[in-house]
């Protein structure tokens, strides 16, 4: 083990001791201790009733540049208003490395062209997407053209079309290779299917893994932090890695919307206290 005295016991602890794990000195976790392969970012839907100023400021506490955009941190207005909203985001450090989720569910062109021209004006490579089976074709067109990857995100048994990952690449495997998925981990677990055994299924198709934990894998309302819930966090790791997975793992936080930051610190202290005992320069 290259990362000295981490046990599976202090890992569980979570909260306050992981914090204060993570925030020790590189060198004290061994000199020859990798990177983390794995790069934890947000899902901006976690700051859903704060502003743009607030998510900015909540990403640097969170330590992570890498951000999902959600709309309502930056609209789909005019080509102006997004490009001031896209830079006042870089300007200030973070990449945003993802749009969405944003839906498709009209089979038409211009629809379907003021997304991918706002994601474009944006400088955004990828849209976490939440199509319907009709409109794939037209989407596939539309990622050819643009040169931009779409990531089809489940949204578990309540989804008529894609409750699992694993549905979403029978739709696609035939697609375009731009055509993928985003992971999302709960949703996932609620189906009934294996999450990392999904990840090494859905292998080089996957784009984004939206991140979540659920105290009971089968209630979208037992939603906690990172850690304190039943998925098995080290193995979603594990498996990424095992796929060579260059995306990120957005921390898509949905509870507490009025105060999120607590359970967002603990969940980003918790998954950075795994990946040391994995052996990574969290």
């Amino acid at each position: 083990m290259l990362v000295p005295d981490i046990t599976r016991r202090k890992l569980l602890l979570g909260g306050a001791t992981l914090a204060a794990a993570a925030a020790l000195p590189t060198e004290l976790w061994g000199e020859t201790a990798p990177q983390s392969p794995i790069r934890l970012g947000v899902a901006s839907y976690s700051f859903r009733k704060f502003g743009r100023t607030d998510v900015i400021k909540f990403m640097k506490e969170l330590d992570t540049p890498y951000l999902n955009v959600k709309d309502v941190h930056l609209p789909m207005g005019s080509s102006a208003e997004i490009k001031q909203a896209s830079d006042e985001f870089r300007a200030s450090g973070i990449q945003l490395t993802a749009a969405g989720t944003i839906y498709f569910t009209k089979d038409e062109d211009d629809d379907m062209r003021r997304k991918f021209d706002y994601c474009k004006v944006a400088g955004i490579p990828l849209i976490v997407a939440g199509p319907t089976p009709g409109v794939l074709p037209r989407l596939e067109k539309f990622a050819k053209q643009y040169d931009m990857k779409i990531a089809i995100h489940n949204h578990g048994p309540e989804d008529e079309y894609f409750p699992s990952p694993l549905d979403a690449l029978k739709a696609v495997q035939n697609m375009d290779s731009r055509m993928g998925i985003c992971i999302d981990v709960g949703h996932t677990a609620r189906t009934g299917t294996d999450v990392p055994g999904a990840i090494k299924t859905v292998g080089s198709r996957l784009y984004d893994v939206h991140m979540k934990d659920l105290a009971n894998a089968t209630s979208k309302e037992s939603q906690v932090a990172v850690g304190d819930g039943s998925l098995p966090v080290e193995k979603i790791f594990a498996a990424l890695i095992a796929i060579q997975y260059p995306g990120y793992v957005d921390l898509e936080y949905e509870i507490n919307e009025d105060n999120p930051m607590p359970g967002m610190i603990k969940s980003f202290a918790y998954m950075r206290g795994v990946l040391a005992g994995m052996g990574y320069k969290a």
